[in-house]
């Protein structure tokens, strides 16, 4: 058998080895993704600046390239033992085993995997494994018959693949692979997202006692091109470091109120939803977003206010600090005066008039106005601990500063990188949670700053539209902008990257006029 044909019969291998690991993980409840528990620990075991890197330079693509990327090694590692097994099969089939002993480490490195499920995945997928390397490489080849002459053979030693043999290799091999990606398929399929999509649509929201209200007129300037006041729920961005959402079931799910209090209790969803709730229009970012970037959104947020939930947990001598604990083990810390000061603070399980969707943290999360989500927004809420400032919240071991205010921003949205001459508008979105938008400037290539009209006044936690008509001349246009907030600090033309407390610097673009 040639190494190409070898090669093959590895990443048939491989494919099913992975595949069915995955089968059973969406079988079983408690069953470990092995691709999922890899990527899980290579996000937690790079170094803080590569994270940020990846962040910074890929987005919300970050996740797909990382299991991308495991997908290819995987491959990759599998046609490479598949060459092996021709000559060694035993150390080909001990290259697999260790391939599925690696990934149940992985899952065994994060103490909410069961043990034995973890050893079984990986025990099952390595076996499909093993047992397909050696159908293809061992068992198709001996029953092959010798073409004439009979020195036709390969560098191996073993006689080359007859045209009726190679049909029948390339049956097999291509029917594991398929078996195995279906297989992989079916096991995300099986993990709970559709019946949780059903969970959803039968939750009726309470009706909270302090509405948002009515948006004034002239809030939404509704300009072509133009960022709109609220980001529906598919569109808002998402950065977190779950590589697969969680699916979390309502039924079973529960808040502990706990750490330094004199009365720790747990919420279950019934009695979160049977408490007052408030709506507020919030305006949330992403520490990792950059000058002029979109990691940043506008929903209306409907929750429990974290206040009354303090209050009735009785805050001890020193909690100066309230951790948001993930079921994904993710962690976040603010000031526990920021929840006592801001009564929109809350545990959010509605967004946009609809329970919270899976990738934006169902049941519950944490919503903080005026702090970046890094050490704030909680997803999958699981615990709201209080604790001394000594705690550390997951991002800060990894460079991120302890605390993190939304910094004063604007972003141009239009005009495009190339337009036709003539009376044009430039406008964007300018947003400083917790102290508002009182003035947007532009600057025209070296011209002078120029006031934008901003849209009507709404709520200071609420980003605010802003656009200043323009006469578009032919040629190359460099178009600046600057937000001043409402305690009137102008937005900083110091460019800063987005660690270790966000970025800074003014929204840049070029445009080219015909």
């Amino acid at each position: 058998m040639s190494r190409g044909w070898a090669a093959l019969a590895g990443i048939a291998a491989v494919a099913v080895a992975l595949g069915l690991a995955e089968l059973v993980a969406g079988l079983i409840a408690q069953a470990p993704s092995l691709i999922i528990a890899v990527g899980d620990f290579v996000i937690d075991s790079v170094p803080g600046w590569l994270e940020q890197w990846a962040i910074a330079t890929l987005g919300t693509a970050d996740k797909p390239v990382l299991i991308g990327g495991i997908l290819v090694i995987s491959v990759l590692l599998g046609a490479a033992l598949g060459v092996l097994a021709r000559r060694w099969f035993v150390l080909a089939a001990g290259g697999i085993a260790l391939f599925a002993l690696l990934g149940v480490v992985a899952a065994l490195a994060d103490d909410r995997n069961p043990v034995f499920l973890s050893v079984l995945v990986g025990a099952l997928g390595a076996a499909a494994g093993i047992a397909v390397l050696y159908t293809l490489v061992v068992a198709l080849p001996s029953r092959a018959v010798p073409p004439e002459p009979a020195a036709d053979a390969d560098a191996g030693g073993t006689p080359a693949l007859s045209p009726v043999d190679r049909r029948r290799f390339l049956a097999v091999t291509g029917g594991a692979t398929v078996l195995g990606v279906l297989a992989g398929v079916g096991g995300y399929l099986l993990s709970g997202r559709e019946r949780l999509n059903d969970l959803r649509a039968a939750i009726r929201l309470p009706v909270p006692v302090k509405q948002a209200g009515p948006v004034p007129e002239g809030a939404d300037l509704e300009i072509a091109g133009l960022t709109p006041l609220f980001i529906p729920n598919e569109e808002f961005y998402r950065i977190d470091t779950a590589l697969r959402v969680p699916v979390v079931d309502p039924e079973t799910w529960q808040l502990e109120i706990r750490g330094m209090v004199d009365n720790p209790f747990t919420l279950t969803y019934a009695d979160l939803m049977e408490l007052p709730q408030i709506e507020a229009d919030i305006t949330i970012a992403c520490v990792s977003n950059e000058v002029g970037g979109d990691l940043v959104g506008n929903a209306r947020w409907q929750g429990v206010p974290l206040r009354p939930l303090l209050e009735r947990a009785g805050l001890q001598e020193g909690a100066t600090q309230l951790i948001g604990r993930s079921v994904d083990g993710f962690t976040a810390g603010f000031p526990t005066v920021t929840a006592l000061d801001l009564e929109e603070a809350m545990v959010a399980v509605a967004m946009n008039g609809e329970p919270l969707p899976a990738e934006h943290g169902f049941p519950a999360r944490l919503i903080v106005p005026g702090l970046y989500g890094y050490v704030s927004a909680t997803k999958w809420l699981a615990a709201i601990e209080l604790t001394d400032w000594d705690v550390a919240g997951y991002w800060i071991p990894r460079g991120w500063a302890r605390e993190g205010p939304i910094k004063t921003q604007a972003r141009i949205d239009v005009p495009g990188g190339a337009v036709a001459a003539g009376r044009r508008p430039i406008a964007g979105v300018a947003w400083a949670p917790t102290r508002g938008i009182e003035r947007v400037e532009v600057r025209i290539d070296d011209g002078p700053w120029q006031e934008a009209e901003l849209s009507a006044p709404y709520d200071v936690d609420v980003w605010r539209q802003w656009v200043l008509p323009w006469d578009a001349t032919p040629g190359r246009h460099v178009i600046a902008a600057r937000a001043t907030d409402g305690r009137g600090e102008v937005q900083t033309d110091e460019r800063t990257p987005v660690a270790p407390d966000g970025a800074s610097g003014y929204p840049i673009i070029e445009v080219v006029v015909s």
